[in-house]
């Protein structure tokens, strides 16, 4: 089955719903031993990649490589785009209780938190995106060129070492009723684990050497997360600060194309705020959305329906006149 994204009638949005509840945005503060896991889970994988360009030079850079590193990276960039935010974040289509579990579990690998707060951040951030409250706009601190270099660090990272925790029971209740999903969630360690450990354990194996584990770890392991992280990041930070805006949103959220393919297609962010629940960001000829394109073969499998297609119509009615 098939929906059209968006809503016809003149009911408040979910995000407005949210917006207006009693519960409070902030549920408290980060345990210290989570916060150093934060911090190590940030720092670890850019040191990792700062080392990468000398450490290619010395040792070289296998196939095996090379490929651990794509196959990894797709794994953990679709979790997130396709199962931490289209799906869970905005129900852009509904699964499988099999392909949900297992998206929430890709998504982990990428290391970038557990599927409840990820969702619970993310849904704050629409209900008061690039307004007070929303917890990483790069336009917190105002519009001279110290304040947007100061925004751009917060909108990129620095909002990650905020201890202040997102309250889920305000921002994701629904998820907290998925049992199946909850496991998940409080197994994010060994996601986490595995997402570090299977590309070793492959290298190790398809060369049948500890040195072909070893650089399988840092490129497939250790570099692969960073660059997604900061893929991943840039979406907050440079896709609300440059490119185009051809649809109308109360943001400031921008299309910017140099990262529609590392990005799976959410660098077409503009749509994606004008519009959120819908299943394709990027609407426009030319406009890669290799996340579309990944619902769009669940659907025709039958492991998602009720996906939420745009329709021309309503991307008339969104589009910037002029």
């Amino acid at each position: 089955m098939t929906v059209t994204a968006g809503k016809t009638n003149a009911e408040p949005s979910t995000t407005d719903k949210l917006k207006q509840g009693p519960k409070p945005i902030i549920s408290g503060r980060r345990p210290v031993k989570v916060q150093v896991a934060v911090y190590i889970g940030v720092i670890a994988p850019m040191l990792a990649l700062v080392a990468a360009v000398p450490l290619a030079w010395g040792w070289g850079l296998t196939w095996v490589d090379v490929g651990l590193f794509v196959a990894f990276y797709f794994i953990g960039a679709a979790g997130v785009t396709v199962g931490y935010h289209r799906h869970l974040t905005h129900g852009s289509f509904k699964a499988k209780p099999w392909l949900r579990a297992a998206l929430a579990i890709a998504g982990s690998t990428a290391m970038q938190g557990p599927p409840l707060i990820w969702v619970a951040d993310h849904r704050r951030h629409h209900a008061y995106s690039d307004r007070e409250g929303d917890p990483h706009s790069p336009w917190a601190f105002g519009e001279t060129p110290l304040a947007i270099a100061k925004g751009f660090w917060h909108a990129h990272m620095g909002w990650l070492f905020d201890r202040n925790v997102t309250n889920i029971d305000r921002f994701a209740p629904d998820l907290l009723k998925d049992k199946t999903l909850v496991r998940v969630d409080k197994l994010f360690w060994l996601w986490t684990l595995l997402s570090l450990a299977l590309p070793a354990l492959l290298g190790g194996l398809i060369t049948w050497s500890l040195w072909g584990a070893l650089t399988a770890f840092f490129w497939a392991g250790l570099v692969r997360i960073c660059v997604l992280h900061h893929v991943t990041w840039s979406i907050n930070s440079v896709c609300h600060m440059i490119g185009e805006r051809p649809f109308k949103a109360r943001d400031r959220s921008a299309n910017f194309w140099p990262l529609a393919i590392l990005s799976l297609g959410e660098s077409w962010h503009n749509l994606h705020h004008a519009d959120p629940t819908s299943a394709r960001h990027g609407v426009k000829r030319g406009q890669i959305d290799i996340s579309a394109r990944i619902i769009w073969l669940f659907e025709k499998l039958g492991w998602a329906y009720d996906v939420r297609w745009p329709t021309k119509q309503r991307l008339a009615r969104l589009a910037v006149k002029g």
